[in-house]
């Protein structure tokens, strides 16, 4: 087969490299490769979309107790401070500083949210064996764009380096919040490595057309 007698709908482009590779069926377990990057185009796993889901609502429960439980509490020179991820963002709510006080929500609190219910929407019914609910290509397509916005793991990281520098000014106490968050990150990690992009694409057009 020459080059013009190419389906352009049996090609896959890499997203790293921007290669175009022949679709072809890919073994559950296997994965499939750019033939000029190796980046890796897809990784079918059994009974992974049901473990995203599980995933996606676990850290959607996560999610509610990191924000409104204690997070950590404070003491130095007999007094106590209390604190929780949503005292932190509304610790910048008034004056100038408001604009960040709504970037600080939104990157650690509502872009990953809305992030988990998207991939819920989109997958959720596939798992309980209907078709993809209206609107789930837009949905997924949405998770996807939120992604690199959603910084949940940078704000852990900056919570570990402060801790480290307060830890000798103050005596601290990590409240279930912070274990709660900790916990949402590594179950984020977890989903997204389960997650194969181009694998939940192809299973939804295929739950479209049947």
């Amino acid at each position: 087969m020459t080059a013009h007698q190419i389906d352009p709908s049996g090609l896959i482009a890499c997203p790293t490299c921007d290669a175009l590779n022949l679709d072809i069926p890919v073994p559950m377990g296997a994965k499939a490769r750019c033939a000029r990057c190796h980046s890796v185009l897809m990784a079918p796993r059994k009974n992974a979309m049901t473990q995203i889901v599980m995933l996606a609502a676990t850290s959607a429960i996560l999610m509610g107790a990191a924000v409104f439980f204690p997070f950590l509490d404070l003491r130095a020179v007999g007094m106590t401070q209390h604190s929780s991820l949503f005292d932190a963002i509304m610790a910048f709510s008034s004056g100038l500083l408001l604009p960040l006080s709504f970037a600080t929500a939104a990157l650690i609190v509502l872009l990953p949210l809305v992030r988990l219910l998207a991939i819920l929407y989109t997958m959720a019914p596939m798992v309980l064996g209907y078709p993809p609910a209206p609107g789930a290509v837009r949905a997924f397509r949405v998770a996807q764009l939120l992604k690199p916005w959603a910084m949940a793991e940078i704000f852990m990281v900056g919570v570990a380096v402060a801790l480290v520098k307060v830890a000798g000014l103050a005596t601290v106490t990590l409240g279930p919040a912070f274990w709660a968050f900790a916990a949402l990150v590594v179950v984020t990690a977890l989903k997204d490595n389960v997650m194969c992009e181009l694998t939940v694409w192809k299973t939804l057009e295929d739950r479209r057309q049947s």
